[in-house]
């Protein structure tokens, strides 16, 4: 099965277009705090020119009932990350999967994880790489995606070393905070499929 590349915190269709064109099979939208945050109707226009078999992620973080419901209507998404915790609370339709946020300053027990799920630093969006080692362990239950510090320059090792089902980058191919850089997306997809290809 080939590595899942998610772009994240896009914020519109030139962005959308760049992750695509580079070879993306994922696109998040952030919907909680950040510099990267959008509408749901800014994300469904950005998104709008995907090809189906791009997933959709809306990107939350403690979400109440109703902000997850507008997300749901308006962006229609194929995908809802947020903090593992969240979904007890929140109506999540069959057809819509589910990438629960583990963080690596949590106790884990691997022999639980659920079947998809995405782990990361202490705190989204900014940068923290995690024990790639430590995601190693944890990458051989379930599909894991592997967030956190990634970039162009240590992808490479990253997807060697934690063998992750997934990659999710954001701030590490942007030229300034919430700005992508269409040569860094194509550079970080490039390397990950070059590491991809040596496993």
């Amino acid at each position: 099965m080939s590595l899942v590349i998610k772009i994240c915190g896009l914020r519109s269709a030139a962005d959308v277009s760049a992750a695509v064109t580079a070879g993306a099979d994922a696109i998040g939208f952030v919907f909680a705090k950040s510099v990267r945050r959008v509408s749901p109707a800014e994300a469904a226009a950005a998104a709008a020119g995907a090809p189906a078999d791009v997933l959709r992620v809306a990107v939350m973080k403690h979400p109440s009932a109703a902000e997850w419901q507008a997300v749901r209507e308006a962006f229609r998404p194929d995908v809802l990350q947020t903090d593992a915790e969240d979904y007890a609370a929140l109506d999540v339709p069959a057809g819509i999967r589910r990438w629960p946020v583990y963080r690596e300053s949590q106790a884990i027990d691997a022999a639980a994880m659920p079947g998809e799920y995405l782990y990361e630093g202490a705190q989204s969006g900014a940068g923290e790489t995690v024990d790639w080692q430590r995601a190693a362990v944890l990458a051989r239950t379930g599909r894991m995606v592997l967030a956190g510090g990634l970039n162009p320059a240590n992808v490479d090792t990253a997807v060697r070393v934690a063998n992750p089902w997934g990659v999710d980058v954001s701030s590490g191919v942007e030229s300034a905070p919430g700005i992508k850089d269409p040569g860094r997306i194509q550079e970080f997809i490039g390397a990950a499929r070059a590491a991809e290809r040596k496993q």
